[in-house]
């Protein structure tokens, strides 16, 4: 459930690399107005980051800057936990888990202006507060720029579904497009488990029931357990944590329920990996038999900063269940059989690697060669991939 506060006008304001504003022990403003303010700077904010011994920074498309807001200042320790109680309020069991754990996750909304995931940590004896801007509208295939043949995600009627990325790529949104989708065009019931609930879906064609971590249900495996026995066609699972989360979650898709979640990994290989290797070694041959028999999807994603500056843009690896791909994940990958060449092979059957999707965007002059080159798997192949680029600009120098 989210934490809630009423916004009051918002205050001046500006940006600069680094402040030189005073220190102020308290604001004097209150927190709904320190963050209405910050989220006035500009509409492509992110993220926005208290902590102490700096003023309120922002993030817009993957930089941080500073905020100068009057009253507020440069933070101490006892502004930051004055931010951190606003923001958990009465929420008993999210203030219980900072104190035991060192940090919490929690949703914040501030009605009619934007709603935020948030974390909450301690680091060097003080708090520091790290929210995610969620958009007040769930975005659509078009808005993201999803490829056409995630389309296909929509008709599925049961498996396994995974959307992974770092901190930040856009997993959730992805997520929540794929989630509005279903609802428009599909009569199912959709149950959701989230840490917290980010988009907020209401009922269209389907039914959508959303369960929050901590205030609906004490862990994801529980309410998955739980789900097994409230009849969704669809279950989105926020993130598959553990080694309980992942059997629950295999036991659902072959089951014939449709189950989509999300892991921090970088690329679908990874993925498979990453799942394999939470059970132990005697138990991975028949995991890899299972997720091989299981999964449909596996979409990774990175965003990455546009050439002109005017924002990010996803690159995105989709790899699909094929024969060829079920293979490589039951089996393992070996020599001239990895999931990369059965990606670069399937582009006939929807499937796309990342270097092959950075190699686009740097041949259409939308994100930079250099910065490319820095998101590549492959960095070396890419580079020759791009060579015809490179003798390009060494003649325009020339």
């Amino acid at each position: 459930m989210d934490s809630v506060a009423t916004a009051p006008p918002a205050l001046s304001t500006g940006t600069s690399p680094e402040s030189s504003t005073p220190q102020a022990s308290v604001p004097k403003a209150s927190t709904p107005a320190i963050i209405a303010t910050m989220l006035k700077v500009s509409k492509q904010v992110s993220d926005l980051i208290f902590s102490p011994g700096r003023a309120p920074q922002i993030e817009v498309n993957g930089q941080l800057k500073e905020v100068n807001i009057a009253g507020v200042g440069k933070l101490m320790p006892d502004a930051t936990r004055r931010i951190a109680d606003d923001l958990i309020g009465r929420n008993e069991v999210v203030a219980s888990t900072l104190e035991k754990n060192g940090s919490t996750d929690l949703s914040y909304s501030l009605p009619g202006v934007a709603r935020f995931r948030v974390n909450v940590f301690r680091q060097r004896g003080t708090y520091a507060i790290v929210m995610r801007v969620i958009p007040q509208t769930i975005p659509d295939f078009a808005t993201l720029n999803l490829p056409p043949q995630l389309g296909e995600v929509v008709e599925l009627r049961n498996g396994i579904v995974l959307v992974t990325g770092p901190t930040g790529s856009g997993k959730s949104s992805t997520l929540a497009a794929i989630l509005n989708r279903i609802n428009e065009e599909k009569a199912y019931h959709v149950l959701t488990i989230e840490d917290p609930i980010e988009f907020l879906h209401g009922h269209k064609r389907s039914t959508i029931h959303q369960r929050e971590l901590h205030s609906d249900t004490p862990s994801f495996a529980l309410a998955l357990r739980a789900a097994l026995r409230q009849a969704p066609k669809v279950i989105l699972v926020g993130e598959m944590r553990d080694k309980e989360t992942i059997e629950i979650a295999l036991e659902a898709a072959e089951t014939g329920h449709l189950v989509f979640s999300t892991l921090h990994t970088i690329d679908a290989s990874k993925t498979v990996e990453r799942i394999i290797g939470v059970f132990p070694l005697a138990d991975q041959q028949a995991i890899r038999a299972r997720v091989s028999k299981a999964f449909r999807f596996i979409i990774s994603q990175r965003l990455i900063a546009k050439k002109d500056g005017s924002g990010r843009v996803a690159a995105i690896e989709i790899l699909k269940s094929t024969m060829r791909t079920r293979e490589y994940v039951e089996k393992g990958e070996g020599e001239g059989k990895t999931l990369v060449d059965a990606m670069r092979d399937g582009a006939t059957e929807g499937m796309q690697h990342f270097d092959g999707e950075l190699e686009r965007l740097i041949r259409a002059g939308i994100i930079d060669l250099k910065v490319g080159l820095g998101y590549a798997s492959n960095a070396g192949n890419l580079r020759l991939e791009l060579s015809d680029l490179d003798e390009d600009s060494s003649d325009a120098k020339s």
